[in-house]
């Protein structure tokens, strides 16, 4: 059995470092749900969403099935929130999935941009997140200038993430930031009152999420750049 595909994805090569920071993120996600356990969904988003990104920055296939759990689980909770740049994007999230698992089967390693080429990725993301913001704020979705980073910053850093380019994580810390201010701000309405809209335990867990996948993608960008998330992050 310690021979199969499925167990070196899950269980091989961990630092016990890495051991412990996933076991709190998924233990914070639990914790959410005792407290406010009004969204099943939500917890189920949270936890796969924080076993999909875990794994990703482990550079190993297995992301993507966590990912597809999460990403179903995520596009009803961006629906029911009015979220519709979120709700957007994890469809094509879902899509993407296994096109992630059959690109990272044919190329195992990571790659880079040259310093020029850096810039010119970001100045384009800061410029769509722009045109993102207008088109949001015109179909009346709650906070659109945050969800517009969902809407077009996460489509690029999951293009980059599927081709394995070692920025895509640059990109995601600023759409996990983005995210902890969005659902935040979303679940300090549902609390006051000033909304109906959603439930305040799909709400928290996606701040929860958000935390993690923060702190994940910042540990990530060292693992990538230290070429350790290469050929399935050691498992072959």
């Amino acid at each position: 059995m310690t021979n199969t595909w499925l167990y070196k994805q899950l269980f091989t090569n961990w630092k016990k470092f890495e051991v412990t920071y996933v076991s709190i993120l998924i233990l914070i996600q639990l914790a959410v749900f005792w407290i406010v356990p009004d969204s099943l969904i939500g917890m189920i988003s949270g936890v796969t969403g924080t076993l999909s990104l875990v794994y990703g920055m482990k550079g190993r296939k297995i992301a993507f099935i966590f990912g597809t759990i999460q990403c179903l689980a995520m596009t009803y909770v961006a629906w029911i929130s009015h979220a519709y740049g979120s709700f957007a994007m994890d469809i094509f999230y879902v899509i993407s999935q296994p096109i992630g698992w059959f690109m990272w089967g044919h190329d195992q390693a990571t790659h880079r941009f040259s310093p020029a080429s850096r810039k010119k990725l970001f100045v384009g993301a800061f410029v769509a997140w722009l045109i993102g913001w207008w088109i949001l704020a015109l179909l009346h979705g709650q906070l659109p200038y945050f969800d517009s980073i969902n809407f077009v910053v996460s489509f690029i850093a999951q293009l980059l993430y599927i081709l394995k380019y070692q920025e895509n994580w640059s990109l995601w810390i600023v759409v996990n930031l983005a995210n902890i201010l969005y659902w935040s701000i979303l679940s300090i309405q549902v609390m006051t009152g000033a909304t109906d809209i959603g439930s305040l335990g799909a709400y928290l867990s996606q701040v929860a999420l958000q935390a993690a996948l923060l702190f994940n993608s910042i540990y990530a960008t060292k693992v990538w750049a230290s070429g350790e998330a290469d050929n399935e992050g050691g498992t072959k």
